[in-house]
């Protein structure tokens, strides 16, 4: 009989903005993929150790995540093991070939490489845990390789957003590159084995800011579902049909995206403004009259918990604040997008991103729960989310030295969620966004026809800052 002792792993209840995204990921809202186009054949031997690494650094990275359907109110609970164990599944040209060719439907204009990251962002490991008669755990994270056409490869990492929001995506990306450039070897240090996983949101928010009486939260809880039944929707091409996530992509130049820039500078407003307001403007371009429109932008709480968290500290910590816009027709691109991030700006600087995290967090679990709350039973929640801060990429000469000739990174959102999910990054001084929106609820010809709009308002107002 053997000697070793099996070390139990340690268990954390999840916190109630984690429960709301273990909710959402059950309808295929929150699968978050980062894939990484290779010219380079990966080395698999060295891609575990460096996937090793990267668990032993982040525990969040090497749980479980355990539901218990017996109990009355599914519980979730992180558990946390001292070894790593994410396997690599490989998938050679053979099999790849088989999902791009599932995938493709007759469009040439879709790369092979996005057509992964699609189908990986519909790949749901979670979707049965809230249907499942006993108790049961699932990894949180996964990583693939696939052999490409040309001579490439897709390394695919995909997580569970409860653990991972975008700050943390982007700490995985740089950490991977730095780990994928060191020498093939097991690192010997057991200070890893101290390291335990992070708190919950909610247990590290000052209690002044997120205080609330129960009549002001029944309030604006009122207020908001009340608000929402107001909202102009994208047309939906088809509310029937099995819902799955697709991203259609915008990229803009470097002087083009210099003049943008140098625009939000200007007016004192963040990029998630302009990217807003030309939203707003493509979205109402074919209506006759006034419309309002709901926008949710999402902010990294990391740097104002108690204490304060740092990028290294992976997991799920950001929080949504929804403002409403009425579009009457004709805006100016930079007036428009004061209005929105000034509205933003505001609602952050009353603390309401801590305020109402609780109010969102219901209404997302209501909406879950009674899809028919929402208009056409569409699960919308927005037109559409942004990010309060855009992702800085300046290490292309890092990923180009590995091998890593393209990236993309997003979540899914065909359960819960916007009609559009702007993922932004200003890659080597050009803007790269990636939208993704549930379909066939909204169709890529639909996609591409906004975004291409969104690129020439843009383009446009960006021109009055040339020079």
């Amino acid at each position: 009989m053997s000697s070793t002792k099996m070390v139990d792993p340690k268990v954390r209840n999840v916190g109630a903005t984690e429960y709301s995204w273990c909710k959402a990921v059950h309808g295929g809202t929150g699968i978050a993929v980062l894939a990484l186009l290779s010219s380079k054949k990966p080395d698999i031997s060295h891609f575990q150790i460096a996937l090793n690494k990267l668990q032993n650094s982040h525990p969040i990275l090497k749980s479980k995540l355990h539901s218990n359907t017996t109990t009355s109110n599914g519980n979730f609970t992180f558990l946390t093991f001292q070894n790593p164990f994410v396997k690599i599944q490989q998938h050679n040209l053979s099999l790849t070939s088989n999902i791009l060719g599932r995938n493709k439907n007759n469009d040439d204009t879709v790369s092979s490489f996005q057509l992964i990251l699609e189908h990986e962002l519909n790949q749901n490991s979670w979707h049965n845990d809230l249907n499942r008669s006993s108790s049961h755990s699932d990894d949180m994270f996964v990583a693939s390789i696939y052999a490409m056409p040309e001579e490439t490869w897709t390394v695919v990492m995909r997580l569970h957003v409860a653990a991972c929001d975008r700050t943390t995506a982007i700490s995985i990306l740089r950490e991977m590159l730095v780990l994928m450039k060191e020498e093939e070897r097991e690192s010997e240090s057991e200070e890893w084995k101290k390291r335990e996983i992070g708190f919950a949101m909610e247990d590290l928010v000052d209690g002044g800011k997120g205080k609330k009486g129960i009549w002001a939260r029944g309030i604006d809880v009122l207020s908001y579902s009340l608000n929402s039944f107001r909202l102009t929707n994208l047309k939906f091409c088809d509310t029937k049909g099995t819902r799955f996530s697709q991203v259609v992509r915008l990229q803009l130049n470097h002087n083009d995206t210099k003049r943008v820039l140098d625009g939000c500078k200007h007016n004192r407003i963040k990029l998630c403004g302009a990217l807003s307001a030309a939203g707003l403007m493509a979205a109402h371009s074919s209506k006759n009259s006034s419309r309002k429109y709901g926008i949710i932008t999402l902010t990294d709480c990391r740097s104002s918990l108690e204490p304060p968290l740092s990028i290294n500290n992976f997991g799920f910590y950001h929080s949504a604040i929804l403002n409403s816009h009425l579009i009457k027709g004709g805006e100016d691109l930079w007036e428009l997008a004061k209005k929105t991030y000034g509205a933003f700006a505001n609602s952050k600087n009353n603390n309401k991103h801590f305020s109402d995290m609780a109010d969102m967090n219901f209404l997302m679990c209501k909406a879950i729960d009674n899809p028919t709350l929402t208009s056409s039973s569409s699960l919308r929640t927005s037109i559409m989310s942004v990010f309060e801060d855009t992702v800085i990429d300046d290490g292309g000469k890092v990923q180009r030295e590995v091998g890593v000739d393209d990236y993309m990174g997003c979540a899914s959102i065909h359960g819960v969620g916007p009609s559009i999910a702007i993922f932004d990054t200003i890659r080597e001084a050009k803007l790269d966004c990636i939208f993704v929106y549930p379909a066939p609820l909204h169709s890529r010809e639909q996609m591409l026809d906004l975004v291409n709009k969104m690129k020439v308002i843009l383009i446009e107002g960006g021109k009055a800052y040339e020079g």
